[in-house]
């Protein structure tokens, strides 16, 4: 089509996906990575921390609660900012607090240093993944949000398995080697330079603040097609204040997709952390040697891209909430077989499909919740449920010693496993369907 003929249109929805978009798409994903390299590293520096004396294992409970309590304030604060000053200078900053938060972290001698530095990391890293979750539905095509979210997350989830063999040849090395890995987070500032100078804004959010022609300059210059969204704006509401923001989502008309959004989202997010934050230590817990345990770790985080990978071809299928449903529910299989193994090489196996179907059913969920809401507090309540979510894994951190020293690890995982069985079901009995549909239309 040619460009000098105005096409009316959904913002990129019924467009194809530009060379263009894909490289935005790759800056989020190298984004990712770097978060995700220092969003994981802790659960390999834990048990080189406890065996050189710096920390104890109520410690590390401690810390990764606070981790957490970072990362709700993180979520919060960051949905907000994004909704009022955009996606773009929230992501910009949220790269700045976390790669430089992450390098104080191997920098710092003193224990409440470190908790500090630990703290800001996490406040940094769930303020960049929410603007993330808005800012990647919000620049997809309606028809395939969870591909795109998927593939996003399978390039930036690569440092999952990455962290775990940098982890597995560094720390064997020396009492204080843990320390480097916490400075491979400096690497997030190659994000923030490529995001400084190429990332746009999105339309959606320019859009909801008056800003049409700015909007449809950008989907110009990414799609190639010239957009008249005189029709997607003229139901675009009054702008709302900080305020109207945040109840928005308690409001009559979003107050049902708030609360199952926090039923069963705040059981799997749990669930999710419980395993990436505590399987290497559980596993040295349980008898196995510090290698064996960092390899169990390893193996753990390579199931991530793949979990990534095969969920991205289905993800819009169902309107999401079904392949969702079905994903979690095996993912609570796979939580109730590996609670039954103790032999190395299958629990090696089990680690990586465990891995898998957590993240894939992360993935989906991290495409379904930005559906829910409209442009103008799409973030705020993004950003609030994911607080939500970190300050029950938080809590929940500080229970799982707890458990472990009652139950031990197979009590752990069946617990686990209930949890997700009881999300699958308040998903499927009452959850929307979102996927496919303009968000203007779910909205």
């Amino acid at each position: 089509m040619s460009n000098t003929v105005r096409r009316t249109n959904n913002y990129f929805d019924g467009l194809r996906v530009t060379k263009q978009q894909i490289f935005l798409f790759v800056i989020i994903a190298l984004a990712y990575f770097f978060e995700q390299l220092d969003n994981n590293n802790f659960a390999f520096i834990a048990p080189a921390m406890i065996k050189s004396g710096f920390l104890t294992k109520e410690k590390i409970s401690l810390i990764t609660s606070l981790y957490f309590l970072g990362m709700t304030l993180g979520g919060f604060l960051g949905g907000i900012l994004s909704d009022l000053f955009g996606r773009r200078k929230t992501f910009l900053y949220a790269m700045l607090i976390f790669s430089t938060a992450s390098v104080l972290n191997g920098m710092v001698t003193d224990f409440p240093l470190f908790v500090l530095a630990r703290v800001t990391t996490g406040f940094g890293i769930l303020m960049l993944m929410v603007t993330s979750m808005a800012y990647i539905s919000e620049m997809s095509p309606a028809e395939g949000r969870g591909k795109w979210q998927s593939l996003i997350n399978t390039g930036g989830f690569c440092a999952m398995p990455a962290i775990g063999f940098i982890s597995r040849a560094i720390i064997p090395t020396g009492p204080e080697a843990w320390r480097i890995i916490f400075f491979f987070g400096a690497l997030g500032y190659t994000s923030f330079l490529l995001g400084l100078k190429y990332l746009k804004e999105s339309p959606r959010w320019l859009a909801s603040k008056g800003r049409v022609s700015e909007a449809e300059k950008i989907i110009r210059e990414l799609s190639g097609i010239d957009v008249d969204l005189s029709e997607a704006v003229k139901n675009i509401p009054p702008k709302v204040n900080v305020y109207e923001q945040f109840t928005g989502m308690l409001t009559r008309k979003y107050l049902k997709r708030t609360v199952i959004l926090l039923l069963f989202g705040t059981l799997t997010t749990v669930v999710s952390f419980a395993c990436a934050v505590w399987i290497p230590t559980l596993a040295s817990l349980k008898g196995f040697s510090l290698e064996q345990s960092l390899s169990i770790g390893t193996a753990y985080m390579c199931g991530a891209p793949l979990g990534l990978m095969v969920v991205s071809f289905f993800a819009d299928k169902g309107g999401r909430k079904i392949p969702l449903t079905v994903w979690i529910f095996f993912m609570a299989m796979m939580a109730f077989i590996y609670a039954h193994i103790n032999v190395y090489i299958a629990t090696l196996i089990m680690a990586i499909l465990l891995n898998a179907t957590l993240m894939g059913m992360s993935s989906m969920q991290t495409a379904y919740i930005p559906e829910h809401y409209p442009t103008k507090m799409r973030n705020t309540a993004v950003g609030t449920i994911n607080a939500f979510y970190r300050l029950a894994v938080s809590l929940s951190q500080l229970f799982i010693p707890v458990i472990v020293s009652g139950y031990g690890e197979k009590g752990l995982f069946i617990i686990l496993a209930v949890m997700l069985v009881l999300a699958s079901i308040i998903l499927l009995t009452f959850g929307e369907r979102t996927g496919g549909i303009s968000l203007e239309l779910i909205e």
